[in-house]
């Protein structure tokens, strides 16, 4: 298997806009490298609510006809990878409640640390679950409270411990909502006569969007009658981004609390080559796509002059499901190739973002010194992955994250580098002016793990 690691998903919303859905099937492609496995879309048209989705890639699932039938000028979407729940049909969302009070629909990007408590609780009370994902139980939660929509939103927000931001759409209104800790990144925009919500502002080039207000975290937002307003069910805590965000998840185009994904990659990549002053190297590659930014960085720091040394083919089928090795590894060569011309012969920088189980840096190294280069320096633009996410990331277990058990000088032993360094928590950090989550580096949990304390020890 390709040692990548996946996000959950990624949410989009319109309001008030013409051809709403039309608008949000645009913005899920924008987002679709957040989730291939299964899309949907919810349509309003101030009177009913409509959905279509399906497991594949928003161009398998919506064709013309689905995306004509849903009329209306409020929509939300999603794009799904699975972690917590599993790629069921029942999991893919938008999930929709009906009920005499009207009908909910609901999208989700994240993972809730206490979701099995919640949904045991919710059994016990009489819900039945047709799937397994923690966005259902959400659904489920904000149905029995009482009061007003905005009410029974901001009470379940506030039983909710982990990584969220997800979109609430009735008949007639959106409302989005971001964890304490703004885990996940959540923002909106101007679009036409009426507003779009989004996972990463690249939507927004896309669809023309403009004055980009970022979500805070505690805070619930409601698009309604035509404005906007601002409501804040918890406390603000210290901001926490997942680090994960900027370094490897989202697109370089995208800002994320007002840092830029690109810039911020390109500085980790500077500090990278201020750490190896005195190295000798004839050329700097990345590992395409999330590295390409740390690379240039590191390259204009250093002087050493970036070279495309690594090709991807875009265009490849997954190949974790090849039934032996050889062919697994086969599948790797075939994502991704080395230009022989440029590498044959030369003292290399790589820089990647990131090391999970080290077969796919190990793979990368020898594709390299087949292609004849001489020495191959490693260098990563994050601290070594030590701990297991629980907030929307799809490591579970410290035993199959390779830097939980080897030092830096087994790590280059074991992917066959002539040297290997990693930034620092304190030098990440230094790159960002908002605050970080950086659990998976230090295991320094924002909050309660729940249901998953357990996990640290597997």
């Amino acid at each position: 298997m390709f040692d990548e690691l996946h996000e959950e998903c990624g949410v989009f919303g319109v309001y008030h806009v013409a051809e709403a859905a039309s608008l949000t099937y645009y913005g899920l492609h924008a987002l679709q490298h957040r989730g291939q496995e299964g899309c949907g879309i919810a349509v309003s048209d101030g009177r009913q609510v409509k959905s279509h989705k399906g497991r594949g890639l928003i161009s398998e699932v919506f064709s013309e006809a689905p995306l004509q039938r849903l009329s209306g000028d409020i929509a939300i979407g999603h794009v799904r990878y699975s972690t917590a729940g599993g790629n069921l049909l029942e999991n893919v969302q938008p999930m929709l409640s009906v009920s005499h009070r009207g009908t909910l629909a609901m999208v989700h990007n994240g993972q809730i640390v206490n979701a099995t408590r919640l949904r045991n609780a919710l059994e016990d009370a009489g819900s039945i679950f047709q799937g397994t994902s923690d966005s259902e139980i959400i659904l489920h939660l904000i149905q029995r409270q009482k009061g007003s929509l905005l009410e029974k939103i901001r009470q379940t927000a506030l039983q909710l411990e982990g990584a969220f931001a997800f979109l609430i759409m009735s008949e007639n209104s959106i409302y989005a909502v971001r964890d304490r800790h703004g885990l996940r990144p959540l923002s909106y925009a101007k679009v036409q006569d009426g507003y779009c919500i989004s996972s990463e502002t690249c939507t927004y080039d896309v669809i023309s969007g403009r004055s980009i207000v970022d979500v805070q975290p505690g805070e619930i937002v409601k698009f309604s009658d035509d404005r906007v307003e601002h409501f804040r069910y918890a406390p603000a805590e210290r901001p926490a981004m997942c680090a994960m965000e900027y370094i490897y998840f989202s697109r370089p185009d995208s800002a994320l609390d007002g840092v830029n994904v690109h810039l911020f990659r390109k500085a980790s990549g500077a500090l990278l080559a201020r750490k190896d002053q005195g190295i000798e190297a004839d050329i700097v590659i990345g590992v395409p796509d999330s590295s390409i930014s740390a690379a240039s960085g590191y390259a204009e720091a250093s002087g050493i002059p970036y070279e495309m040394g690594l090709i991807k083919n875009r265009y490849v089928a997954r190949t974790f499901i090849q039934p032996t090795q050889q062919l697994r590894d086969r599948g790797v060569r075939m994502k991704l190739s080395a230009i022989r011309s440029i590498v044959e012969g030369k003292r290399i920088i790589l820089i990647d973002d990131s090391i999970v189980r080290g077969t796919t840096s190990r793979r990368i190294v020898q594709l390299l010194r087949e292609a004849g280069a001489r020495e191959i320096h490693m260098r990563i633009a994050s601290p070594m992955i030590t701990y297991p996410c629980f907030y929307g990331v799809d490591t579970s277990t410290r035993q199959e994250l390779i830097a939980a058990h080897k030092s830096v000088q087994e790590l280059c032993d074991y992917i066959h580098a002539d040297s290997l360094r990693f930034l620092s928590v304190e030098e990440l950090r230094s790159i960002c002016k908002g605050g970080l989550c950086t659990a998976c580096f230090d295991g320094q949990y924002v909050t309660e793990l729940y249901d998953y304390a357990e996990k640290l020890n597997e």
